[in-house]
């Protein structure tokens, strides 16, 4: 993978204001050679996230919130795995798309139920149609900041800083595995989160053991955009639509996409 230098092994020294943290190097097959992240001590707060973007960024480190689950596991208990993941770059968001759609569109749904689209893969949705788009980095420290109140649905997640290029990037920099069931390599993955960081300005906000939760900056405004960009999650993550009531494509474009501010997939 081509990488910019880590610039963890040298945290002690770097001169950025972090509160206590740690380093994680373990993985699938023992220790990795250099650490895949650092990650807080305890809890972040609302006002955590701008914070750590302005600290890591200069370093070449990129913030996301960790979410420890029911499982109540951190990233060392996580089973990534570095050494089987490619680079994003290498990658087209769209032949990846194509490729999924085929494997899983017919078999996690009834036809009827990916309608107004067929086997064939349609294609990627358009750039959506928004005249005054959020800025990116403040959409993302809006949904970190609900994402870590005292009454969301991760009062107890850890910030942790990550080294990668580009926020898309963060889950195949880490070796992330917890697509494995649908998706073996998180740089596939990683270039369609590419492709919606230039389409929607997402940004990668969270990770769990097998979550992930992406800001998005420029939602689809229409109910045509939605249902494209649904076909696009279906491809990327089935679970979500599979396990949606009812399992559509429309259903689900029109509860979780339209409008959306983030979107979040888990893969079973």
């Amino acid at each position: 993978m081509a990488t910019l230098p880590n610039p963890l092994p040298s945290l002690a020294t770097s001169g950025l204001r972090l509160p206590p943290g740690t380093t994680v190097d373990a993985t699938h097959d023992g220790p990795w050679h250099e650490p895949l992240l650092w990650y807080a001590d305890r809890p972040a707060t609302p006002d955590t996230w701008p914070r750590l973007l302005a600290e890591g960024r200069a370093v070449g480190l990129l913030p996301v919130l960790l979410d420890s689950g029911v499982r109540g596991e951190w990233p060392d208990k996580w089973e990534l795995d570095p050494g089987t993941t490619s680079y994003p770059g290498d990658h087209d968001a769209e032949e990846v798309l194509a490729e999924l759609w085929e494997v899983y569109a017919e078999d996690e749904l009834d036809g009827s139920a990916i309608g107004p689209f067929g086997p064939e893969w349609p294609g990627l949705a358009p750039t959506p149609s928004v005249s005054d788009p959020a800025d990116a980095e403040e959409r993302a420290a809006e949904i970190a900041a609900r994402l870590t109140a005292e009454d969301s649905r991760m009062p107890g997640a850890r910030a942790a800083l990550v080294p990668a290029r580009r926020s898309a990037d963060i889950p195949a920099a880490m070796g992330w595995t917890g697509p494995l069931n649908h998706e073996h390599d998180a740089a596939r993955l990683c270039a369609v989160l590419r492709s919606w960081e230039d389409r929607f300005g997402i940004r990668v906000v969270a990770l769990g053991f097998d979550h992930l939760t992406v800001s998005v900056a420029a939602p689809p405004a229409t109910a045509d955009e939605a249902v494209a960009v649904a076909a696009e999650h279906l491809a990327f993550c089935p679970d979500n639509i599979a396990h949606n009531t009812p399992a559509t494509l429309g259903a689900y474009a029109d509860r979780h996409v339209l409008g959306g501010e983030s979107w979040s997939f888990w893969w079973d």
